[in-house]
């Protein structure tokens, strides 16, 4: 997954300037990015504070190592399977 460019702290700080009242194009001009960006981060970041912020990163870090342990798992179940399809 691409690093993101702006912290945590950023992104809130952002978005507190659109809660505030700033337009969405002035702030994708101020901060070089697109205004689909903006509207991503808000659409997912929008009312969160900086520990919930953290705390849902690292359950999507979780998330995808676990997602990564099921799938070697589940290579290893299918491999035992054939292994025993071929014995009998």
């Amino acid at each position: 997954m691409k690093k993101s460019r702006f912290s945590d702290s950023q992104i809130l700080a952002i978005l507190k300037q659109h809660e505030a009242g700033v337009p969405v194009a002035e702030l994708a001009r101020e901060h070089n990015v697109s205004t689909a960006l903006v509207y991503r981060w808000r659409a997912k970041f929008g009312g969160m504070d900086a520990s919930l912020m953290k705390r849902m990163k690292e359950l999507e870090a979780e998330n995808a190592r676990l997602k990564k342990m099921y799938a070697e798992e589940r290579i290893k179940a299918d491999l035992r399977q054939e292994a025993l399809e071929g014995k009998l």
